[in-house]
């Protein structure tokens, strides 16, 4: 039905607006999910939604090309009615009205004959996927006041273009969250691991370590703000690392308006550490298979990272910085064009994030070789402050710990911190190993992240919270 969609949408827009592009996106998400509180299970269910996404790009009489894009849901009987028609015709209206887009060029030719598949239905999950984590929860509810959240969601994309790019691909991804309570101290914990199936989550093993914060929070010690030498697990890393990785895109930086910007051009090539950082984006990544054997961007928004022109143009590895260096930028292919002069190259912003160059030590070895400091767990409500500077605002939560002599030996008040995450590569003292890991703060948008712990020698915890 979804090929099906994508072939009556491309003849409508043909017979529309011949002279216009086309792109189709039909995005169907099968989704189970299960949630639980106070140690009892509470909901749980299985969804599925199927998404249309028509993007025309019209050529103008006044010159230039207009983008026009139209989104709804798209019912089974969709392609039996006048709908896609009426669709199209919005889009068009749509593009018609945009102006000339800054960010114009010709729809990507495809670079192989259509995907073999690309007329199968939708992959699928079901509540069982969830049956050895329910099982292990049954197990821990007699000993654990525990809550969490379980997400399991297998998304198919099909997308086809009037340049002949036919593609399809299916997304199987999940995450799974567990906060325990102590209620005779108050302390709470959080941890979490993302997944593609379920099978590799080891809930004992995190339930543990979980159960070992907890006894280190039945003392209680009271922290003025200040700089301290902080030690920042994966979780933490991820957070600060996704929204570098958010922030940077290559025409603010050309035109001054990023904290990736210097007088007369951009940040390129500046050595941020001496560390052998390399923040990198990677359809290939060990962990982290391609979704398809040729991955391609697909995308109903344009923006100063992406475009809706370049809908079928094929991904690559991205190295946002490489062995402590600002390496490249996110460009669409226009603005590539457009700033050649300058070494741009198209670089569009990948689905998963890894920060590798770091040492073997586990967060472990780095607590046991801190003489004072503080061990955080995760990250929550995080803002821009200044983008100029890309600072960072936010709170620490579910557990601050005091390290002293390679121990910890207790569990301090929560912060509001600030910090910039270009300035905690630069200042960062030591990377770990690098490991699968679940942000806190940007789980809902991303999360196939792999990160190191970190030691940062003055993280700015600069306010008391009374977050908890």
């Amino acid at each position: 039905m979804s090929a099906v969609l994508v072939e009556r949408a491309l003849e409508a827009a043909r017979r529309i607006r011949p002279d216009a592009g086309a792109a189709v996106l039909v995005r169907e998400t099968s989704e189970a999910v299960l949630r639980w509180a106070n140690s009892t299970m509470t909901t749980n269910g299985v969804t599925t939604d199927r998404t249309l996404g028509l993007v025309l790009l019209v050529p103008l009489r006044a010159g230039g090309t207009g983008a026009g894009v139209v989104r709804l849901s798209a019912p089974d009987d969709l392609v039996g009615t006048g709908a896609v028609d009426d669709a199209v015709r919005a889009a068009v209206h749509a593009a018609e009205q945009s102006g000339a887009a800054r960010d114009a060029a010709e729809l990507p030719p495809p670079t192989g004959p259509a995907d073999a598949d690309f007329d199968e239905g939708p992959g699928e999950t079901s509540a069982g996927v969830f049956a050895g984590l329910a099982s292990d929860l049954g197990e821990s509810f007699s000993s654990d006041l525990s809550a969490g959240f379980a997400d399991h969601h297998v998304t198919t994309t099909w997308l086809g273009t009037s340049a002949g790019v036919r593609r399809r691909w299916v997304e199987p991804g999940g995450a799974v969250e567990v906060n325990l309570k102590d209620p005779s101290s108050g302390s709470s914990v959080w941890g979490g691991t993302s997944t593609r199936d379920f099978t590799d989550v080891g809930l004992p093993a995190l339930l543990d370590g979980l159960r070992g914060r907890l006894a280190w929070g039945r003392r209680r010690i009271a922290l003025d703000a200040g700089r301290y030498e902080t030690l920042l697990p994966p979780s933490a890393v991820s957070d600060f690392m996704i929204y570098l990785a958010w922030s940077m895109g290559g025409r603010p930086a050309q035109e001054g308006r990023s904290a990736l910007s210097r007088p007369g051009g951009t940040r390129v090539g500046e050595q941020l550490t001496t560390l052998p950082l390399t923040l990198a984006g990677d359809p290939d990544a060990p962990g982290f298979p391609a979704l398809v054997h040729e991955p391609v961007l697909a995308t109903t928004s344009s923006g100063d990272e992406v475009s809706v022109f370049d809908n079928g143009a094929t991904t690559r590895r991205v190295e946002w910085l490489r062995d402590g260096r600002v390496n490249e930028l996110a460009y669409p292919r226009a603005a590539a064009a457009e700033f050649a002069a300058a070494g741009a190259r198209f670089a569009p912003p990948p689905e998963n994030l890894l920060l590798t160059g770091g040492s073997a030590a586990s967060l472990e070895e780095m607590v046991a070789g801190t003489g004072r400091g503080l061990l955080l767990t995760c990250l929550w409500y995080m803002r821009e402050v200044d983008p100029e500077t890309m600072l960072l605002t936010g709170l620490t939560r579910d557990g601050v710990y005091l390290v002293e002599g390679g121990e910890v030996v207790g569990e301090v008040n929560n912060f509001r911190f600030n910090e910039s995450p270009l300035d905690l590569v630069r200042r960062a003292a030591e990377a770990g190993a690098t490991e699968r890991t679940l942000p806190r703060e940007w789980k809902d948008w991303f999360t196939l992240v792999a990160m190191p712990p970190l030691r940062i020698p003055d993280f700015n915890m600069s306010s008391v919270s009374q977050a908890s």
